[in-house]
């Protein structure tokens, strides 16, 4: 049966034969036992809902053994046969080419040098799931093969709730994940609706589809190392030979020792799995593997007494490195985290002392004593920050929740006043100030032909456009201008895909709008050959309300609503959007975010130019608005240049309070 005959069977008409799981690549950790006796009853239930009636006694068995071994029902027997990336646009079996580029983003996210855990079908993140089992994969492909574009698939958390007759205008496809009721969003809550087959979560692309691997991140972790280093080094100093120590390899983590090598530093990324250090240094993402912590030390000596710029992996617990690398006085310029402390009890964190596998064995036997482990190792690596940030280390929380569990762990990280952390997160001191409230965020695009050329195209012309802007933009925006520049005509050279044909650049609202036009232009003449998918990351201007990270910056107390990630999507849908989604839960953690996204498929069109006008604009404008109302001055300036260029804009404007006046009214 060929692919595109599979596609359209959808859950196949005869039984498959059993399948084994392939030891040969990344699994996600088995997850807790926390379901009653009639809970798994129920999950069963759930499970085999997907299929005939005759099938069921066979399966029940095997999806309870799954339930058993891994804590949740994968339903490995139905994983294609056929190799998962994303092909051209033109190998999908489509009544639709907007749903046809949305299998190919979903095969993308699905693909092995791409995804985490690939059979669990989570991309990363350690639970950032595309689907909670196979049998939904399968469905919901079906479903885009044979739609058209005048319907609308639903998605609930992975699972198809089907077709609805909609308008050409409409999304063609909507999705929620993890949209719990409040009460219901503490972890041991994902847990239990998980392992029923009734919620997931998607971080922020797994579940939205728009995850281009590593490269998604890198601009903006480079982006922030960059500016890190401008904030800690003195004038004309140079980031040569500065060390710049962190965790984590896995997934969005993976990114940062590409990121250190680009913002020309001696970077030290500490990595527990061995697979995923492993993966990373085949993908040419990190220059070097080592797992001696007394071999780490004498290699980070050279490389900073040389001055070099070199990525390190190292094979342990990053405890001990931050550790000895006190005892041993070597200076860290720039520490931060980027383990999957949003997720800590379920293979997001591992505690030092214990080695990868006794770490997972503890955590699906005994999860009340890996918590004790956790905690512990999180208030023994805050010491050694603290003693570090004594000397001189500038230390920023990346946005993980790393700040956030250490202080529930007891951990000294909070300031003198007792609410605010002693260090800043990222968005706070960089990303904040700098990019959200400017506009400047993570736009992303993908060649849905597979072409190396299209990509170089798109590359010039995001460069050329970026130049023209340069020309005229303020002084206050010029640093930002000119980082994309630079990012941008040297991105090929980098070597940054992984999957799909796709790039990331930071730009305002003038920014995307501009570029995503010339795309449209250059596929309506020929010169791009087949449509671009645009999206960014949810970590931006406008999709997410997260208060320890994107909305950090948020000073008006308005930092734990959620208003502005629900306007966003529903306002992209109407506006143009080829699909759209909205989540609980991403990079900091089931119940502490809500975050949105989109996907836009450029063909060429006169209709794609007109949406991705409105679209674009209203994507990114809706975040400045809310921020010029937070009082946040880079917001105020970008807002007043959006409406002075743009009829019909009219916001709500604040009026800046003189502190005096309370003087003598509150005591």
């Amino acid at each position: 049966m060929s692919f595109q005959d599979q596609i359209i069977q959808g859950i196949p008409s005869e039984l498959p034969p059993k399948k084994l799981r392939n030891p040969a690549i990344s699994h996600a950790p088995k997850r807790k036992d926390i379901l009653s006796p009639e809970e798994k009853k129920l999950a069963l239930s759930n499970a085999l809902r997907y299929f005939p009636k005759e099938w069921h006694q066979e399966l029940a068995s095997e999806f309870l053994e799954e339930l058993k071994s891994y804590g949740r029902i994968y339903m490995y027997r139905f994983m294609p046969d056929y190799k998962m990336y994303a092909r051209p646009i033109s190998e999908y079996p489509n009544q639709s080419k907007q749903a046809a580029a949305i299998m190919l983003m979903i095969q993308n996210n699905l693909d092995p040098a791409v995804a985490q855990h690939p059979e669990e079908l989570i991309t990363y993140g350690g639970n950032g799931a595309v689907f909670q089992n196979w049998a939904q994969y399968l469905l919901t492909m079906k479903y885009l093969a044979e739609m058209s574009d005048e319907q609308t698939l639903h998605m609930y958390s992975g699972h198809p709730m089907g077709l609805f007759p909609s308008s050409p205008e409409a999304p063609r496809v909507i999705v929620t994940n993890g949209m719990m009721i409040p009460n219901y969003s503490k972890p041991d809550d994902w847990e239990r609706f998980n392992a029923l087959g009734v919620t997931q979560y998607g971080q922020m692309t797994a579940g939205s589809y728009m995850y281009i691997g590593p490269q998604g991140i890198v601009h903006g972790t480079t982006i922030t190392v960059m500016n890190a280093f401008r904030k800690k080094l003195k004038n004309g100093q140079s980031s040569r030979g500065k060390l710049f120590l962190t965790a984590g390899l896995g997934g969005m983590s993976g990114a940062q020792p590409k990121a250190g090598n680009i913002a020309g530093c001696v970077s030290v990324c500490a990595e527990v799995n061995p697979a995923a250090a492993r993966k990373r240094f085949e993908q040419g993402w990190v220059d070097e593997l080592i797992e001696d912590l007394d071999q780490l030390v004498a290699r980070v000596q050279r490389a900073k007494e040389a001055e070099e710029v070199v990525s390190i992996a190292f094979l342990g617990n990053v405890v001990d490195v931050w550790e000895r690398f006190d005892q041993q006085n070597i200076f860290v310029e720039l520490g931060s985290d980027q383990t999957s402390l949003h997720n800590p009890w379920a293979g997001g964190y591992y505690p030092v002392g214990l080695t990868f596998e006794e770490s997972n064995q503890l955590m699906a036997n005994d999860p009340v004593a890996f918590k004790e482990k956790v905690q512990a190792s999180l208030r023994r690596q805050a010491a050694a920050i603290n003693r570090h940030a004594a000397k001189g280390t500038y230390f920023f929380d990346y946005g993980n929740a790393f700040l956030l569990e250490a202080s529930r762990a007891g951990a000294e990280v909070m300031a003198e006043n007792g609410i605010d952390f002693r260090y800043p997160s990222y968005v706070q001191d960089i990303l904040g100030p700098m990019c959200f409230d400017y506009g400047f965020g993570p736009f992303r695009w993908v060649c849905t032909s597979g072409k190396a050329q299209d990509l170089r195209k798109s590359d010039q012309i995001a460069a050329e456009v970026l130049k023209e802007i340069m020309e005229h933009a303020p002084t206050s925006i010029s640093q930002q201008m000119q980082d994309n520049i630079t990012w941008i005509e040297e991105a090929e050279k980098n070597k940054l895909v992984v999957g799909s044909q796709a790039r990331i650049l930071y730009a305002d609202a003038e920014g995307r709008r501009k570029i995503a036009g010339a795309f449209n232009k250059a596929i309506s003449e020929g010169e791009i050959s087949a449509p671009i998918v645009l999206g960014r990351d949810h970590h931006d201007v406008s999709g997410t309300d997260s208060p320890y990270r994107e909305t950090s910056n948020i000073y008006d107390g308005s930092r734990f609503t959620a208003d502005m990630a629900i306007h966003n999507v529903i306002g992209d849908s109407f506006r143009g959007a080829t699909w759209v989604s909205i989540h609980n839960g991403g990079g900091v953690g089931w119940g502490e975010v809500i975050n949105g996204g989109f996907g836009l498929v450029l063909d060429g069109s006169q209709e794609a130019g007109r949406r991705l006008k409105s679209m674009l604009f209203y994507d990114v404008n809706n975040g400045i608005a809310r921020r010029a109302w937070a009082r946040n001055t880079g917001s105020m300036e970008a807002i007043r240049r959006e409406m002075d260029r743009t009829p019909g804009l009219k916001v709500t404007f604040p009026e800046l309070v003189d502190e005096e006046i309370f003087e003598n009214l509150i005591h």
